[in-house]
C-alpha cells in the first residue's frame, strides 16, 4: 500500500480534474449486407474432405472479385458452415465482397453454375435469405392457376387459302404489310390503322420479321422493340432495350438478340427470351482484350464489333474474341465446358445453316500458315484442316443446306504485289470431308451457291474495276457415260462424279451482283449502286434463257421465300440521304421470268422486306412434287379459272348493276302502258293501235345497183 500512495503522490499534477467522457469514432454501420450472397446446393462433405472443398470454392468465388477483409479479425470473407452432430457440411457457404458491384456479379455468373455432375450451385443475396427465414411455416396451398387466355395464332397467315406470299414497307413515317400473289397488284393488309386511332406510333424505326415469319418485330428507340403476330397483327411482347438499333432472331425464333450499337455501353447487346420475356444476359459491344490499346480513337472506331451467330437448332451462341470464339450454351448463356475455343489470329468464322459445325479461318500468326478448320460442337474435335499461303483474305460462303462450303481466297505473289484467287471447296457431308481447288486466273467479285443444289456461280474479270465481267457457273457434280464392259450391253444411263466441272461462261456482263432463286434454276445478274446502270438480266440455267430489264439505281435485290417473285428496291438509311434520289425512291416487284407486275415511288423509302416461311419438303419430296405435278394441274387450272372469274365479276360488277336498272325500268314502262291499254283506246275511239288486224302488209322490193363494170371480149 505504501508503494501504490507514493507512486500516487508522484504522478500527483499529471491528471486533468475533468471528467473522462470518451467518444470513439467508430466507421457507419453497414446494415444492408449487399455486398454478402449465400451459395447453396454445394456438395456435403464430412470433416476429412472440408479444407479441400473449401479451397474449391474460395478459389471459385474469388475469380468475381475480393473478398471483404477486415484489420485484426480472422474472417476473410468466406464460412462455409460445418454439422458437428451430422458430421457433414450444411451444403452452403457465405460470401462476403468488398463491393456491391461483385456480389451482383456473382449471383450473375454463379447461378446454375455446374460445380459437378450432381451439384449446380444456386446463389442468393443476403437480402433475399434474410426474407426466407422469416416466413412462417403453414401448410402449402395450391395457388390457383390464371385463367387460360388463347394467344394469337402466328401462323395464320399460312393457311391463305391463295397461298400469297406478305412483305412489309417503311417509307416516311408510315409501315404497312402487304399481300402478293405474283400475279396482280400487291394488296394491303395491315398498316398500323388500330394505333393510329390510339396515338400510338406503330413504328418509329426498321422493322424485322423472325426466320419463320412468325413475329413482326417493329423498332422504337425509346421504347425498345414491340413483336405483332396473329391475323391483325396484334401486340405480343414488349422488351426493354433503349437506343435499340437492329434486332436479329434465333434461327427457330426461341430468343431475340437487340443490339444499340452503344460503344459505352457495357450492355449494348441483349439476348431475350421470346417466350418469358426475361433479358437471358447482357454483353458489351467489343469483347474484352479485342481492341488494341496502342490503336487511338479514331482507329478503335473504324473496327466493326465482332457479330455474334447463332447455331441453326438455337443450341449455341457463338461470337469471335482475340484469337478465340466464345460459344454459349443456351439458354444458361454460360461457356460450353467453362473455356472458350482457341483459334490463333481467327479472321472470321461462320456457323453450318444445318448442323453444329463452324468454320473459320486465320492469316499467317506466329510461324504458322494460314488455315481454314472446321469444326464440330460440343466436342470441338477438329473435322478437316486446310493450310494455305501466300494469303491476303478469306471469305466464307456456306451453301443452304450445309453441304458444301465455299472459300474465296485472294492470294498474293512473294513481292505482293499481285493478288489473284483461287476457291476451296469442302464437302462437308462425305467422310473425310474432301477439298477440292479451283484456279481462277481471273480477280473473283462475287461468289454464290444455288439454295437446293450442287451449283455455284462466279463473277470475274481480269480486272477488278472492268465495267464488262464474265459470269461462269460450276456444278460439284459431273455427268459420265458407264465404261462398256465386254459381253455385256451399252448402258444408257449416266453416273454422277463428285468433281467440279464448269457448266457455262456467260461473257461480257454488266452485273457487280448475283442471287439465286430460292427455289433454284433462276439467277438475277444485276448492276446495283448510284454508279452502276441498274440492269437486271433474269437468266434461267436450265432453259438458257435471258430477259433483261432495268431499275435505274436499284441499290437491293429480294427474292420472295417461294422464288415467285422478287422485289428491287432504291431505299435510303433512316436519318439522312433520302433526298439525294427522292424521285428514284422505290420498290418494283418482278415475277421470275423479268415480267413487271407493281411499282410503287415513294419520297422517302426506307425498307422493303418479305415474309419468310418455313420449307415444309425436303430436296427429295420437293423433287417428287415436282414429277408429279400434272397431278395437281387440274386443281390449279380450277382454282385459277374461279379466281379468273372472280375478278372478272369484279370488274363488271357496275356495268350488269347499270343494265339490272335498266331491264327494272323498262319492265315497269310496259306495265304502266299496258295499264293505260283500255284509257288509250277510249280516246282513239275503240282503235287498238297494238292489234295487227289493224294494219296492212305491203311487201316492195327496191334494187340498187351499187356498182357496175364493162368488159369488151374480143
Amino acid at each position: 500500500m505504501a508503494d501504490l500512495a507514493d507512486e500516487a503522490a508522484s504522478l500527483d499534477g499529471y491528471f486533468s480534474d475533468a471528467p473522462l467522457e470518451p467518444e470513439p469514432k467508430y466507421p457507419p454501420l453497414n446494415e444492408s449486407f449487399d455486398r454478402c450472397v449465400i451459395i447453396t446446393n454445394l456438395p456435403k462433405v464430412p470433416e476429412a474432405k472440408y479444407e479441400k472443398l473449401g479451397k474449391v470454392v474460395l478459389k471459385l468465388v474469388s475469380r468475381i472479385g475480393p473478398l471483404a477483409n477486415y484489420e485484426g479479425s480472422d474472417f476473410t470473407g468466406f464460412f462455409m458452415p460445418f454439422d458437428k452432430e451430422a458430421g457433414s457440411t450444411v451444403g452452403c457457404a457465405f460470401i462476403e465482397y468488398e463491393t456491391a458491384g461483385d456480389a451482383k456479379k456473382a449471383i450473375e455468373v454463379l447461378e446454375e453454375y455446374k460445380f459437378d455432375k450432381n451439384h449446380a450451385l444456386h446463389v442468393l443475396p443476403h437480402e433475399r435469405a434474410s426474407h426466407l427465414a422469416d416466413v412462417e411455416e403453414e401448410e402449402f396451398k395450391q395457388p390457383e392457376p390464371e385463367p387460360f387466355k388463347e394467344q394469337p395464332n402466328t401462323m395464320s397467315w399460312l393457311e391463305d387459302s391463295c397461298q400469297r406470299d406478305q412483305f412489309a414497307i417503311r417509307h416516311g413515317k408510315e409501315t404497312a404489310v402487304f399481300w402478293n400473289d405474283g400475279r396482280e397488284e400487291p394488296v394491303l393488309d395491315y398498316d398500323g390503322a388500330r394505333e393510329k386511332e390510339a396515338g400510338v406510333a406503330w413504328c418509329e424505326y426498321y422493322v424485322q420479321w423472325s426466320p419463320k415469319g412468325s413475329y413482326f418485330a417493329t423498332l422504337v428507340p425509346n421504347r425498345g422493340v414491340i413483336l405483332w403476330g396473329g391475323d391483325n397483327f396484334q401486340k405480343l411482347q414488349r422488351f426493354a432495350a433503349p437506343g435499340v438499333d437492329f434486332v436479329v432472331f434465333s434461327p427457330q425464333e426461341n430468343y431475340m438478340m437487340t443490339n444499340n450499337n452503344n460503344r459505352n455501353d457495357p450492355h449494348a447487346i441483349k439476348v431475350f427470351s421470346i417466350q418469358t420475356g426475361k433479358c437471358l444476359r447482357a454483353f458489351p459491344l467489343y469483347p474484352s482484350n479485342f481492341l488494341d490499346e496502342k490503336l487511338s480513337e479514331q482507329e478503335k472506331s473504324n473496327i466493326p464489333p465482332p457479330p455474334f451467330q447463332w447455331s441453326h437448332d438455337d443450341k449455341y451462341l457463338a461470337r469471335m474474341g482475340k484469337d478465340l470464339i466464345s460459344v454459349f450454351d443456351v439458354p444458361t448463356m454460360k461457356l460450353l465446358e467453362k473455356r472458350s475455343l482457341a483459334c490463333d489470329g481467327i479472321c472470321e468464322f461462320q456457323f453450318s445453316p444445318k448442323a453444329n459445325i463452324i468454320a473459320y479461318w486465320a492469316p499467317e500468326h506466329k510461324n504458322q500458315p494460314a488455315n481454314v478448320n472446321v469444326i464440330e460442337l460440343p466436342s470441338r474435335k477438329s473435322l478437316r484442316q486446310k493450310n494455305l499461303f501466300n494469303v491476303t483474305k478469306c471469305s466464307l460462303v456456306w451453301q443452304e443446306n450445309g453441304e458444301y462450303l465455299g472459300v474465296k481466297v485472294t492470294r498474293h505473289t512473294k513481292s505482293k504485289k499481285t493478288l489473284y484467287n483461287n476457291l476451296e471447296l469442302f464437302r462437308v457431308n462425305e467422310p473425310g470431308i474432301p477439298v477440292e481447288m479451283l484456279d481462277v486466273k481471273d480477280a473473283v467479285m462475287a461468289f454464290s451457291w444455288e439454295p437446293q443444289g450442287s451449283r455455284f456461280a462466279i463473277i470475274h474479270a481480269e480486272n477488278p474495276t472492268s465495267t464488262k465481267v464474265n459470269v461462269t457457273f460450276y456444278d460439284m457434280f459431273r455427268m459420265s457415260e458407264p465404261e462398256k464392259k465386254k459381253g455385256k450391253k451399252k448402258s444408257t444411263g449416266k453416273e454422277l462424279i463428285a468433281e467440279v466441272n464448269k457448266v457455262e461462261t456467260l461473257e461480257g456482263k454488266q452485273c457487280n451482283c448475283i442471287f439465286w432463286s430460292p427455289a433454284g434454276r433462276t439467277i438475277i445478274l444485276a448492276a446495283l449502286g448510284d454508279s452502276a446502270s441498274g440492269t437486271l438480266e433474269f437468266y434461267d440455267c436450265d432453259n438458257k434463257s435471258l430477259v433483261i430489264k432495268e431499275h435505274y439505281r436499284a441499290n437491293q435485290v429480294l427474292w420472295d421465300p417461294s422464288g415467285r417473285t422478287l422485289a428491287t428496291t432504291v431505299s435510303q438509311p433512316i436519318g439522312g440521304g433520302h433526298f439525294k434520289f427522292a424521285m428514284d425512291n422505290g420498290y418494283i416487284v418482278w415475277s421470275f421470268q423479268g415480267k413487271q407486275i407493281s411499282q410503287q415511288s415513294f419520297e422517302t423509302f426506307y425498307q422493303f422486306q418479305w415474309r419468310p416461311r418455313e420449307k415444309l419438303f425436303n430436296k427429295k419430296e420437293t423433287a417428287e412434287v415436282s414429277k408429279n405435278l400434272k397431278k395437281y394441274e387440274k386443281q390449279f387450272n380450277a382454282f385459277d379459272e374461279a379466281k379468273k372469274r372472280k375478278l372478272r365479276l369484279e370488274e363488271t360488277r357496275g356495268k350488269r348493276k347499270n343494265r339490272s336498272a335498266f331491264r327494272a325500268t323498262l319492265a315497269r314502262l310496259k306495265e304502266i302502258r299496258s295499264n293505260m291499254k283500255q284509257e288509250r283506246m277510249a280516246l282513239l275511239n275503240g282503235y287498238d293501235s297494238e292489234d295487227e288486224s289493224n294494219f296492212t302488209t305491203k311487201e316492195v322490193t327496191i334494187e340498187t345497183i351499187l356498182s357496175s363494170k364493162e368488159e369488151l371480149v374480143y
